[in-house]
């Protein structure tokens, strides 16, 4: 009696597309253009309103920063005696608070670094040439998804913040101690008044001046000397600043050399495209090329040396824009087709640059 074989499970066969320039392949997954752009249009707006809640936040801190010490101030020249006691406390505060500022930065760069990767990466890449994201943005950005972690130190976060507003307010506390001590309860005559006066039950005038003007030295310090860190991309600036690490996305920098004649970068009027096309099917290629860019061909005659075949060579003009037809073009009618494409620093005739 013989054995019935079962039948084998089918398996589903994977997506096939029969234009691969019209598929993302990402991380496995075939997408098409439009399913690839809306997810990172809805990805985009979600990291924008994330950061704009921590940059909210940071502005929070600073308003705090700000009320707390108009109260002081206020407070403090409106009672004659002992009132200069609430300045330094409010010093204290306001630290607490650029420590706080500081922790809320550093979560806001990490919003704001996907952003940025998002921005220079994929939109910007949209409007120049070539057209196409650089080869590891997609990892940088999943590697930030899968394992976060902060872009910016602490030491950095502190000291761009202090930079930003806290020095004003620490500088505004210091010399309205200093006017307080000297004009309150009524103007004094020496230096010894003066320390007499600035100490604090049992501690002499000297020991708080002294622990004052450390304290201050330190804050001003640590803000100052972290100037040379820049470790975050999210923050907007200069490509020269950034350390080789944090430029993952300056696109503009590298693609805005060129000036033209009327003085306007070349990255906002990009230079049009001179495409060779080997095919062994000249006809073919030159009717989609005709019929879908509207672009004139010229056809030359050559030989490869290496086969001994003779074969079409297609020279054809066409704006930067186009060149994603172009190559759709091309390959739909000549798969094996070989295409070499170069920047034409000037094309002039039809539908270019009219003669001068």
């Amino acid at each position: 009696m013989s054995e019935q074989k079962p039948e084998d499970a089918q398996t589903p066969e994977p997506h096939k597309n029969e234009d691969p320039n019209e598929v993302w392949h990402f991380r496995g997954y075939h997408l098409r253009p439009s399913e690839f752009a809306t997810a990172m249009v809805h990805f985009y707006r979600g990291e924008m309103s994330r950061a704009n809640v921590w940059r909210q936040r940071l502005d929070s801190t600073t308003n705090w920063a700000v009320v707390t010490t108009g109260a002081t101030l206020s407070f403090a020249f409106s009672a004659p005696n002992n009132t200069h006691l609430l300045i330094p406390i409010n010093t204290l505060l306001i630290t607490l608070f650029l420590i706080i500022e500081a922790r809320r930065y550093r979560y806001y760069e990490l919003w704001s670094y996907r952003l940025r990767l998002l921005e220079t990466d994929l939109f910007a890449a949209m409007l120049v040439p070539p057209f196409e994201p650089r080869p590891k943005w997609a990892t940088l950005l999943a590697e930030t998804l899968l394992t976060p972690h902060f872009t910016i130190s602490i030491w950095e976060a502190i000291g761009r913040r202090f930079r930003r507003n806290y020095q004003y307010i620490y500088i505004v506390l210091a010399l309205t101690w200093c006017i307080k001590i000297y004009l309150h309860p009524f103007p004094l005559q020496s230096w010894d008044a003066f320390l007499r006066r600035a100490a604090v039950g049992p501690i002499p005038g000297e020991v708080i001046i002294g622990a004052g003007i450390l304290f201050n030295v330190l804050i001003f310090a640590i803000g100052w000397l972290t100037t040379g860190l820049t470790q975050a991309s999210g923050e907007v600036l200069q490509p020269q600043d950034l350390p080789l690490p944090a430029r993952v996305v300056h696109r503009l920098g590298e693609l805005a050399t060129d000036l033209l004649e009327d003085g306007a970068p070349a990255i906002f009027q990009p230079h049009d495209q001179i495409a060779y096309i080997i095919t062994d099917k000249g006809e073919e290629v030159a009717q989609l090329i005709l019929n879908r860019l509207g672009r004139g061909v010229t056809a030359l005659r050559g030989t490869g040396m290496y086969t001994g075949k003779e074969r079409a060579i297609l020279l054809v003009a066409v704006h930067p824009e186009q060149v994603r037809e172009l190559k759709r073009s091309v390959y739909t009618a000549d798969p094996d087709a070989f295409l070499i494409l170069n920047p034409a620093h000037e094309v002039v005739g039809r539908g270019f640059q009219a003669p001068s």
